[in-house]
């Protein structure tokens, strides 16, 4: 859809009224069954720990852990004012005792080595200051053996599916900020490009007509 990149913002989002209107459109995909749940499955991301990058709202972090028995969730979110929404959402499930979010950036996690059994992040590649980075410091967080699973956009889109995600978008308000972070997402290539000088050595990359999917185990 969109040949040359432009980066957005690396701050994630801030403002009262963008978060705002951001935690609807994600809780109406979260009613209408399009928040990648089933990726995560999909990926064996069942059990144990896991890390969520970028929550915002914490509407996939929280579904996950419902649909998981046993399981513990930690959300690193750039925005205070996300992590607000998010701990209000996760008393509201009843799941407050499972999980925990942390103001900070994925190029510089505040993470110990080998402590999570599984990283995962919806929508917030394109945002992602350092890709390169965020991929090395995901393979220094995951146990040996542990899955990761990063789903976002991709700026080669249709014109057809293009036309038919920026028209679904709701609120409207939120339509420009989708547009922006279209022209921010990453193509397939350039995803395995980053990847291929990452830490990561067992990794796949789907594209998809709405986005990719990238998920791998750390050996």
């Amino acid at each position: 859809m969109f040949e040359q990149r432009e980066p957005e913002t690396d701050e994630g989002i801030q403002d009262e009224t963008t978060v705002a209107a951001y935690e609807m459109m994600q809780k109406k995909m979260r009613d209408d069954g399009h928040l990648p749940v089933a990726a995560l499955l999909e990926s064996g991301i069942r059990s144990g720990v896991a890390l969520e990058i970028g929550p915002g709202p914490g509407y996939l972090g929280l579904e996950w852990l419902k649909a998981t028995e046993g399981t513990r969730l930690v959300g690193l979110e750039i925005s205070p004012a996300m992590i607000a929404i998010a701990e209000k959402n996760a008393a509201g499930y009843g799941l407050s005792p499972r999980v925990r979010y942390e103001e900070g950036n994925a190029i510089g996690m505040p993470f110990n080595d080998g402590v999570f059994d599984a990283v995962f992040s919806n929508g917030s590649l394109h945002e992602w200051e350092s890709p390169g980075l965020v991929f090395d410091e995901i393979s220094r967080v995951l146990k040996t053996g542990g899955r990761f699973c990063i789903t976002d956009l991709r700026r080669d889109l249709s014109p057809e599916i293009y036309r038919y995600m920026y028209e679904s978008c709701e609120p409207p308000a939120i339509r420009p900020g989708f547009e922006t972070s279209v022209k921010a997402a990453y193509t397939r290539d350039e995803i395995m490009d980053l990847l291929g000088s990452s830490h990561i050595k067992d990794w796949h990359v789907v594209a998809h007509p709405y986005g990719l999917v990238i998920r791998g185990i750390k050996n």
